[in-house]
């Protein structure tokens, strides 16, 4: 169970930063190397974590798991990690618990240093 609250935690962070740089983008001009394409936004965590629990289990399972395999660079312990990730929570109710749970951790805070764009 733990390694799937680390999946869950990863995709909220992965959406974190790039909200990060889409306002860095929106500040400076400067331009990033994007997480989620035009096509893939449903798969961000600010998008998904409003569904219902009907919806948001296949989308996690089948769309956002397999997004993090392709994503994650290559060649490093994390990418090694990834590279097999998939969702074992089964029911709906308990995806959408975890992932509320998940929100309310303070993974915006000072503390919270950012993940590198190579790990993504």
């Amino acid at each position: 169970m733990i390694e799937q609250i680390t999946f869950l935690m990863y995709a909220r962070l992965l959406d974190i930063n790039e909200a990060r740089d889409e306002n860095r983008q929106k500040r400076t001009g400067k331009p990033f190397q994007r997480r989620f394409k035009e096509d893939e936004q449903q798969l961000r965590w600010s998008q998904f974590r409003h569904l219902g629990s009907d919806q948001m289990l296949p989308l996690v399972r089948d769309k956002v798991f397999p997004h993090f395999r392709s994503t994650v660079a290559s060649g490093n312990a994390f990418a090694e990690f990834m590279k097999d990730a998939q969702l074992m929570i089964q029911k709906p109710g308990l995806l959408v618990k975890a992932v509320n749970l998940i929100h309310e951790l303070p993974l915006t805070e000072g503390d919270t240093k950012e993940m590198s764009t190579n790990t993504c």
